[in-house]
């Protein structure tokens, strides 16, 4: 590894002059202007602001009560209050108000407690009340290394490397002391768990970690010790994807951690001048492609899992892969995820999402395309006709899933930018929902889902609760995915469960959804749930009408269904309440075998 590390020169830039003349031209360039005036209009905000400090009451309420809120928007806050004087300091460099704010909250970071987050220190060194002070060793004989204190490491360095021509010395000197200390020494002489998992963790936090290291570490056997650690943790992360690309924690969690993943490989890459590759393998490639792939319409995305139902792109890490991948699409650039989107402030996207910007790339609509991703069992398409744009989106998988929701044989269902069939997406995230409790939360447990509920059960969780694929067909006017979802059920009796989408893309197009079950012996009750929105709820004979901007009928026999609507409020991941429904159809003779076919057809 030392002998690849040849690259002297600064890493987002080839030379300072080159970040000079970036900076001038950028300003002058008008495609630029949207960028700059939204960070120009947040920087002179928030100058007013006075900061806030990460007390020692805010940091006790998770572990007094589970809530992560409090804490937490203190502490993105001064993140992105990092973020935005920082960039002020590249866009007005004689502005020395930024830079004196910009000192200011580098001071008051190097001054925390801690970088984590107190969701992430259970049964920690920061947390330990044991006194075990010695002259010999400091009080704090180990820092724990979560995704935030990893970021935080990562854009103090980079901050360090483009702005340490305006900074004080001694603010230069403090962010190399706190970063050798609460991230390089303990990461060389600790094995840290998200090291071997297989998610996120081990992109962000060994991504992180790498990319301070290129910027901060002037010795290379040094440097050398902390990048044999962190390409294990990469390889980890990539392991975690089937060869199929798909990001089973959902699009958020790729933008998340491939993208750290990016920023890392392309730094590193520079450093070895192209030797250390990390973009070269074909897994790595379908990966990259999962953006493209799972967005329904505009900004709606296949939310499975702790996923958001709509999302926006960063434009510059999108552009940077185009370069790479040449099937990569390039996305519209009204999806562009604006400054203040991120509400953790991370500098890491903020700053790529300028410099890896290029106005020349043209940028058109996601256009159709079916993809059944075998490894994944996601069955995905979109579908554009002169009425409009129509997608379905379907799920086998397995209930021990990351950022697992029980949810075998679950869909969305959406036409002309309105969604009929909703995933919920991501809870608000608190103690409980990362625990024992994780499945009683509507959006996690099988109930919140468009799956059955057989003798009053819903779905257990557990990688022993998976599907069997029967059926993928892709086509040009009808295509059929199908698959055995009994497993998903703790039910002895229950020997099968086939659902059988039928997806006819006509003009107006339809899906058909058959559910044929199995029984050793005469069931309990048979209920197929479905979840909507917050839509006009028509009921006739035989019928159902969903009406929002477009309308959608759901056919179905009366004499062999009853239809009762529910109402279902959630919590969602920003901690706002929203309204959404549930069409419970109960079959009214459940026997061994018996059928149940629902028709949704768009008007």
């Amino acid at each position: 590894m030392k002998n690849l590390l040849v690259s002297e020169s600064p890493l987002l830039f080839s030379t300072t002059e080159e970040k000079i003349e970036w900076w001038r031209n950028a300003r002058n360039n008008p495609e630029f202007k949207l960028l700059f005036d939204e960070i120009r209009e947040e920087g002179k905000g928030i100058l007013q602001e006075k900061e806030q400090e990460l007390t020692y009451s805010l940091f006790r309420i998770f572990t007094e009560s589970g809530s992560r809120f409090e804490f937490e928007k203190v502490y993105f806050k001064k993140r992105h209050r990092l973020t935005t004087f920082a960039i002020m300091v590249l866009l007005e460099s004689e502005n020395t108000e930024y830079v004196t704010a910009l000192e200011n909250t580098i001071w008051s970071i190097c001054n925390e407690y801690s970088w984590c987050l107190p969701a992430h220190l259970k049964n920690s060194s920061e947390t330990s009340t044991t006194i075990s002070c010695s002259l010999d060793r400091p009080s704090v004989e180990n820092y724990t290394i979560d995704l935030f204190s990893a970021e935080t490491a990562f854009a103090l360095a980079e901050i360090l490397m483009l702005t340490e021509d305006v900074l004080d010395p001694l603010i230069c000197k403090r962010i190399y002391v706190e970063v050798y200390k609460r991230i390089f020494q303990p990461f060389k002489t600790t094995k840290y768990e998200w090291e071997t998992q297989e998610h996120n963790w081990a992109a962000v936090c060994a991504g992180s970690i790498g990319a301070a290291a290129l910027h901060l570490i002037q010795d290379p056997e040094e440097l050398t010790a902390i990048l044999e650690k962190v390409l294990p943790a990469l390889e980890c992360y990539l392991k975690g994807f089937s060869n199929d690309g798909v990001c089973r924690e959902g699009y958020g969690y790729w933008q998340y951690g491939f993208g750290y993943y990016v920023y890392f490989a392309d730094l590193v890459k520079r450093k070895t001048e192209g030797k250390l590759d990390l973009f070269s393998r074909e897994k790595v490639r379908q990966i990259a492609l999962f953006q493209q792939r799972c967005f329904l319409t505009e900004n709606k995305v296949v939310n499975f899992s702790d996923a958001n139902p709509t999302a926006s792109v960063f434009l510059g890490l999108s552009h940077y892969l185009s370069k790479v991948y040449d099937d990569f699409e390039i996305p519209e650039r009204k999806l562009r995820a604006k400054f203040t989107a991120d509400h953790c402030g991370r500098w890491a996207p903020a700053i790529r999402n300028l410099i890896w910007f290029d106005e020349t790339l043209p940028d058109q609509p996601w256009g159709n395309g079916s993809n059944y991703f075998k490894d994944s069992q996601w069955f995905i398409s979109r579908y554009q006709t002169n009425t409009g744009n129509f997608s379905f989106a379907a799920k086998g998988g397995d209930n021990n899933e990351p950022h697992n929701h029980n949810d075998i044989g679950h869909f969305i269902l959406q036409g002309n930018n309105e969604v009929f069939f909703k995933d919920l997406g991501s809870g608000l995230y608190n103690k409980d929902y990362f625990s024992e409790k994780r499945y009683t939360f509507l959006c996690n447990g099988s109930q919140g889902h468009s799956v059955p509920v057989i003798n009053h059960q819903f779905q257990d969780e557990g990688s022993s609760r998976h599907a069997r694929i029967l059926r993928a067909d892709i086509g040009n006017e009808v295509e059929i995915f199908e698959l055995d979802i009994a497993k998903a059920y703790e039910l002895e009796t229950l020997q099968g469960l086939t659902r059988k989408f039928t997806w006819v893309k006509k003009d107006l197009p339809k899906l058909i959804m058959e559910d044929s079950y199995f029984f050793t012996k005469q069931p309990v009750s048979i209920m197929e749930r479905l979840i909507i929105p917050s839509l006009t709820i028509t009921e006739k004979e035989d019928e159902v009408n969903l009406e929002g901007e477009q309308r959608l009928r759901i056919l179905y026999d009366s004499s062999l269904l009853y239809l009762e609507v529910k109402r279902l409020n959630f919590i969602n991941h920003f901690g706002i309440m929203e309204e959404n429904f549930a069409l419970d159809f109960t079959v009214l003779n459940p026997v061994k075998e018996c059928n149940v076919q629902l028709i949704f057809q768009f008007e």
